[in-house]
């Protein structure tokens, strides 16, 4: 049987670096939008603040819905045609879709670029499954967090290439973004080889396997994964009370203004690239899988604790460092699931774990958005405690360790995939 780290030194190593670009670029070309697309939304009904923001929402939600609907679809293509595929195919859709997003004068064009950007986008996790293909076991988690690198990296640099750009013209950071994109396929189309072998694809693309109900089935075939996915999908929902809150949050308990948030969410971001980038790869050997996600999760549950009773702003920016340390957990959390499950099912795997991240993000910014502004009312309960999105957020990292400490026990890295549970 075919190794599926086939490729040779050289070629493999092209490849890793390709990946990292891609995610990198993918990152950059969405984060370059950030700052733009509420105004261009202003721009188009017209004018008002009040109503853009009820569309922003919708925006936000519609993205994550197709993600979460496409994820599966795609992790089910790449099984049976291969990731190359499906990653270049992603790519030029991206290019294309940001070309007509920056041209639309409608808004109802618009919205419908945005869920093509959603479908398109879900191609992370084919990402993570070509990760996967081409590397070691005992490397994996080094190369996840590399991934997780190049997420921070694009969380950096996009908002503010977004908000320079955005102010020239409000249309151009659309332009950059397709043309990164395009020229990220071209790239592709020339250097990435495909990872996966023909003898190891799937026989046949299953619309059972490919929807997210069908997926999630996939998970539970695999008990000890299907733990460790919930576990990713209490983290993803607890990062929301960050994406939904903190603005708003800063401002109402330390007076924060754009600057600051700004100044604030570049250092997590730095932190969290230096995190998964260069601890993963030298903590992994001394610590092992299981021991960096416990820590990890550990230190991201402190965090949130910090970030929901801190009195003062000093103190607040003390739980930065602990959230960022919460990124040891997911690349060994990410290498340890690919170890239980057959390489043929890798792409669904993926698929199955973005679905389920994606689901966080439909339900997630409501719920903390709502308990925030229910505990600044007039009407809040007793005790007062503006912070009560990231106290729920802490509380859903611990049952997280919870689950990891028990889906965990027993399971080593070195273990060959587990045998699915027939259905």
């Amino acid at each position: 049987m075919t190794d599926p780290t086939h490729l040779d030194h050289p070629r493999r190593r092209a490849a890793v670096i390709f990946i990292f670009v891609t995610v990198t670029i993918d990152m950059l070309a969405f984060g370059i939008i950030i700052p733009v697309l509420p105004h261009l939304i202003v721009e188009l009904i017209g004018g008002s603040i009040a109503k853009a923001a009820v569309w922003s929402s919708a925006f936000s939600t519609l993205f994550m819905l197709m993600q979460f609907v496409c994820s599966p679809i795609q992790g089910a293509l790449s099984d049976r045609f291969g990731r190359r595929t499906v990653i270049l195919i992603s790519s030029f859709g991206l290019g294309i879709d940001f070309i007509v997003m920056a041209l639309a004068p409608f808004l109802w064009l618009l919205f419908i670029g945005r869920a093509v950007s959603g479908a398109c986008a879900a191609s992370f996790s084919t990402a993570n499954a070509y990760i996967a293909d081409i590397t070691p076991r005992e490397k994996r988690a080094a190369a996840f967090g590399m991934l997780g690198g190049a997420f921070a990296v694009g969380f950096i640099v996009g908002p503010a290439l977004g908000g320079f750009l955005g102010h020239l013209w409000i249309r151009l950071p659309f332009w950059v973004a397709a043309a990164l994109c395009l020229v990220n396929f071209c790239y592709g189309y020339f250097v990435l080889p495909e990872s996966l072998p023909k003898e190891r694809r799937a026989p046949k693309f299953d619309w059972r396997h490919a929807n997210p109900l069908g997926s999630v089935m996939l998970l539970k075939r695999y008990p000890q994964v299907l733990a460790l996915a919930a576990v990713f999908f209490l983290l993803a929902l607890a990062q929301f009370s960050i994406n939904s809150t903190y603005v708003l949050y800063t401002d109402f308990r330390y007076g924060w203004g754009p600057q600051t948030v700004g100044y604030t969410l570049a250092l997590v971001g730095v932190l969290t690239g230096v995190v998964q980038a260069v601890l993963v790869r030298r903590l992994m050997p001394k610590l092992g899988e299981r021991r960096m996600i416990l820590a990890g999760l550990a230190f991201v549950a402190v965090g949130y604790f910090v970030f929901g009773f801190a009195p003062e702003a000093w103190l607040f920016l003390c739980g930065i460092p602990f959230l960022c340390l919460g990124g040891l957990a997911g690349p060994p959390a990410q290498s340890l699931i690919t170890h239980q499950v057959d390489p043929a099912e890798q792409g669904r795997l993926q698929g199955a774990l973005s679905s389920l991240q994606s689901l966080a993000g439909i339900f997630g910014p409501a719920l903390f958005a709502n308990l925030f502004a229910l505990f600044i009312s007039k009407h809040a309960p007793t005790p007062h405690l503006p912070g009560v999105a990231y106290v729920l957020a802490a509380v859903l990292v611990l049952a997280a360790l919870v689950l990891t400490v028990r889906a965990t026990r027993g399971m080593t890295a070195d273990a060959p995939a587990a045998a699915p549970k027939t259905t």
